[in-house]
This record gives structure tokens, C-alpha cells and sequence, in this order.
């Protein structure tokens, strides 16, 4: 006769398993969620902001975001980042537009038209930037220089792939690219919240107004490479054989990113993207 301590019990380790795999689930859809609706608010913003400027003649008013991006006597640079402005606030959109299942499930030929927009507006943001440094530079100098032209250069590169293994039907390694691509996209979205909270935080501690100092050259890098990091760190711990400490390692990093955002889109929303957007509506 068989006994009840004949029968396999449940472990510690495989609840422990299960629970990191529920973590890392629900921590990734929740920080998807909150990136979505943020960089969608952020790219209404961008359109409402530069292209009301253009609008309204006033483009001195782009210089209070960063100097020197407007001088009239660089018209092919001026073009250029114009290009690049005006592309980002359609790929932030775009692009979160594409993280959606439902779209990507119930509608696959409106994904891929929007996904063929997205990876040219990828591109001539890529490009735009790009042409905007070699010609003029950067207010911050050499390594702010380095560190955008290293940006445009992953960008217009991530886009690339993910078109490529589109077309191929490489439909894994699209997905990846085109999550590296996002990560890439929402750069200049995290930026701006960056120094957002640190300016904040510490009073403008490393930062010069010509944003050639220890933080402005770390943020050169710093917002676009973590989240490389981020997006390479979900997709081996989303593999079977993850460990169950690399994913609730990965769990407790995206919530506390989900917290970070989530902050920072209300106070951006409330304070700077809110009464722009809803002055260029009004105004329309």
C-alpha cells in the first residue's frame, strides 16, 4: 500500500521557481505598460513642442532645451536635427503602438505597415542626428559627441536588423532587435527624465550649462546603454534554463525601473508635456 510519503511532495525550490517566473512576468508587462503611456505622452510632446516652434515661426524656442540647436546661419544642420526631432516624436508613438500583442496578433498586416514606418523613422532620426554632429557638433564637446554619434549609429544599425530579420522570417531574432531598437528609441524620452531627477535631486550637481561636465559626459552614454542592458538582461532571463536568481534579480530591477518612470511621467506630465500638448491642441 502506498503512503502519502510515497508521493512526490512539492519543494521549496520548484515554488521558489514558479513565483520568479510569475515575477518576471508580471514585472515585465507592468513596465511595458508604463513605458508605453509614458514615451506615448512624451512623443505627443515632442510633435506639440518642436513642431509648434516651426509653426509658429519661433524656433529660438527650441535653444531652451539645448542651446545652440537653432542658429540660422546652419540651415543643413538645423534641417538635419529638425529631421531628427520630428522623426522621434513619430517613433515614440509608432513604436509603442508596436509593443502591443493585441495589434501584432489580431491585425499583422497593420503591423507590419506601421512596422515599415517605424523602421524609417527610425532611420532618418538616425540620420538627421547624425548629420546635425558631423556638421556642427555638440554643445558638450568631443564626448558628447562620441557618445550621440554612438547612439545614431545603434540606432540606424537596430533598425536595419530588425527589418532584416523581418523580411527573412526570423521572427525571434526580429523580436529582439526590434525590443533593442525600442530601447534605443525611447533614449531621448529617458534623457530628459534623467536629468529631470537629478537636477532635482542634487541641484544640478556635475551638470554646466555648456554640459561639459563629469555627469553630462556620463549621461553621454547613460541613456541609451542601460537599457540595452536592460532589454539583453529580459531576454536571457525570459530563457527556460534562467536561474531562478537571475530572474528575480531581473523581476526586482524592473519594478523598481516601473516606480522610476512612473514618477517621473507624473510630474513631466503634470509640469512640461501636459501643457504643451494641450496648447497645441487648442491651438489647432
Amino acid at each position: 500500500m502506498i503512503s502519502s510519503n510515497d508521493l512526490p511532495q512539492p519543494t521549496r525550490g520548484l515554488d521558489l521557481s514558479k513565483l520568479s517566473r510569475t515575477l518576471l512576468r508580471w514585472s515585465s508587462r507592468i513596465l511595458v505598460i508604463t513605458v508605453w503611456v509614458s514615451a506615448f505622452l512624451f512623443g505627443f510632446y515632442i510633435l506639440a513642442f518642436y513642431a509648434a516652434a516651426l509653426y509658429q515661426g519661433d524656433m529660438q524656442r527650441w535653444n531652451g532645451v539645448l542651446p545652440r540647436l537653432y542658429e540660422s546661419k546652419t540651415a543643413t544642420a538645423t534641417t538635419g536635427i529638425g529631421l531628427h526631432f520630428a522623426a522621434g516624436g513619430i517613433i515614440l508613438i509608432l513604436g509603442s503602438i508596436q509593443l502591443l500583442d493585441s495589434v501584432r496578433i489580431r491585425f499583422p498586416a497593420l503591423h507590419r505597415w506601421v512596422g515599415r514606418l517605424y523602421i524609417g523613422a527610425c532611420l532618418l532620426a538616425a540620420v538627421g542626428g547624425l548629420v546635425f554632429i558631423a556638421l556642427k557638433g555638440t554643445i558638450g564637446g568631443p564626448v558628447m559627441s562620441i557618445g550621440f554619434g554612438l547612439y545614431g549609429l545603434l540606432m540606424g544599425w537596430s533598425a536595419l536588423e530588425t527589418y532584416r530579420h523581418a523580411i527573412r522570417r526570423q521572427l525571434e531574432q526580429h523580436r529582439i532587435w526590434a525590443l533593442r531598437l525600442y530601447a534605443l528609441a525611447i533614449g531621448s524620452w529617458l534623457y530628459r527624465m534623467d536629468y529631470g531627477f537629478w537636477l532635482l535631486l542634487t541641484d544640478g550637481l556635475g551638470h554646466t550649462r555648456t554640459f561639459s561636465g563629469p555627469f553630462d559626459q556620463v549621461m553621454a552614454f547613460f541613456f541609451y546603454i542601460p537599457n540595452l542592458l536592460v532589454v539583453e538582461a529580459v531576454s536571457r532571463a525570459g530563457a527556460y534554463r534562467a536561474s531562478t536568481t537571475l530572474k528575480l534579480l531581473t523581476s526586482s530591477l524592473l519594478l523598481l525601473a516601473t516606480v522610476f518612470l512612473g514618477v517621473g511621467t507624473y510630474y513631466f506630465t503634470r509640469y512640461y508635456w501636459g501643457p504643451a500638448i494641450l496648447t497645441w491642441l487648442g491651438a489647432a
